[in-house]
């Protein structure tokens, strides 16, 4: 099968390893030359993702027999509905679906609508009396939301980003001019997590659970970013998270994709929950309608099903059985100095690959180029896979000295305090449980 993979970061790199192991010939474009991506690839177009007729172009030239959509914004543009107009078959929701991840307010509603579980108070505005008014009569603290895109980055929580509710309306009012219309949400505490799911638009099937470490620096204070690293567990669950709050959430995820078939616009594709999980349960934050990065990049090299095959099962609307192998994951990524805010770029990384594979760990490329050069985004992600969450830490930890250059990443992904840190809220929080080993 001739597969033509969209995006050329880590997580396309993640995607486009299980697609090669799984028997596919791999085409790709992307605007980038991702080293690891032109190893594995037949061959290699160069466009920016979103411009979808460039991306048709490319698939009709190489003759594809599908195409795999890795990052959002080309799926907000629309591009499964052109590459299937054109008798493409793509794997990711259409344009209409993936307003789950596109357009927040429509997500929010959507899920109100349908009552589905994990949902919390929210209101959007156009105006910014109406905006200050609510949040002095909701008196709890908010979260602040573009209404679109963000990469990752632009919310901001009172009590994390924001001082107080004043600065929260402060922030909403600059996006409300910046944008036309903003989203307001009650604050939720706890633990955040992941969890990704496959989808043929009936049915669904689930992945291990993931935890994003989203701050760029130690003991998670700094900049929110695309996600600095993040570990998933060789049971599929995470050390805060019970079997009770795993099938909550999963119930949330079902609900969803029900929700959409009935509503006319079927859900293909991979659907992602961002969940907090509070004293009382899995709360979505958001969802992201293609794989997390770095989320991908955890699972993907436990996928014993041959990715192509699932693909397959997707646009089919026939998904059958997924297997992952019962290990634990450690992803630390490494970063240009200055990341997020004024990252240097243009300068070139040494990386002694021989000695990453001696000390047993994988590497995933990201935002360098086919000369090593630093881009200016997340550059590398450092994988360790193990029995134990632990030694696959250790793994992950022993290679980063073989890659050098003006770089840093988070010591602290996945270790033994930074988790304990995490039981440790929920305990505060009030949570009964006990926690699961990893």
């Amino acid at each position: 099968m001739r597969i033509l993979l969209v995006g050329g970061s880590g997580r396309e790199h993640a995607i486009g390893e299980a697609l090669a192991r799984g028997g596919a010939k791999l085409y790709v474009v992307a605007k980038h030359r991702n080293p690891g991506l032109v190893r594995l690839a037949k061959d290699y177009g160069l466009a920016r993702e979103t411009d979808v007729e460039k991306v048709l172009a490319y698939a009709e030239k190489f003759g594809v027999d599908m195409a795999f959509i890795g990052p959002e914004a080309p799926l907000e543009r629309g591009i499964v509905d052109v590459l299937e107009e054109n008798g493409i078959p793509a794997l990711g929701p259409e344009r209409e679906a993936a307003r789950l991840e596109t357009d927040k307010a429509f997500a929010r509603a959507f899920m109100e609508r349908n009552r589905i579980p994990g949902r919390k108070a929210f209101r959007v505005f156009d105006y910014v009396s109406e905006m200050r008014s609510w949040i002095d009569d909701f008196g709890k603290p908010v979260v602040v939301k573009p209404i679109g895109l963000t990469g990752g980055k632009g919310v901001k929580v009172v009590g994390y980003q924001l001082r107080d509710n004043e600065e929260a309306k402060a922030y909403a009012e600059e996006l409300i001019r910046k944008y036309g219309r903003v989203l307001i949400e009650e604050r939720t505490d706890g633990v955040e997590f992941t969890f990704q799911v496959f989808s043929d638009g009936k049915h669904i099937l689930p992945m291990p659970l993931v935890q994003d470490y989203p701050h760029a620096h130690e003991n998670d204070r700094g900049p929110i970013t695309g996600g600095m690293g993040s570990y998933s567990c060789s049971n599929g669950l995470l050390p805060f998270v019970t079997k009770e709050d795993y099938e909550k959430a999963l119930e949330t995820l079902k609900t969803t994709i029900e929700a959409m078939r009935k509503e006319g616009t079927p859900y293909r594709g991979i659907l992602y929950g961002q969940f907090m999980l509070s004293r009382d349960g899995p709360v979505l934050i958001e969802y992201n309608a293609r794989f997390g990065d770095p989320e991908a990049i955890n699972v993907l090299p436990l996928l014993k099903t041959p990715l192509p095959e699932v693909a397959e099962g997707i646009v089919d609307g026939k998904l059958g059985k997924v297997e992952f192998e019962e290990r634990a994951t450690v992803v630390k990524y490494l970063a240009p100095k200055g990341y997020p805010g004024n990252p240097v770029k243009n300068l070139r990384l040494e990386i002694d690959e021989e000695a990453v594979k001696k000390a047993g760990a994988r590497l995933y490329y990201a935002s360098i180029d086919e000369n090593f050069t630093l881009l200016g985004s997340r550059a590398i992600a450092v994988v360790g896979i193990a029995g134990t969450l632990r030694e696959a830490e250790g793994i992950a930890k022993s290679a980063v000295p073989h890659i050098r250059g003006e770089l840093f990443y988070r010591e602290d992904v996945g270790t033994k305090e930074s988790i304990e840190k995490r039981i440790r809220i929920m305990r505060e929080l009030g949570k009964e449980f006990e926690p699961n080993s990893c």
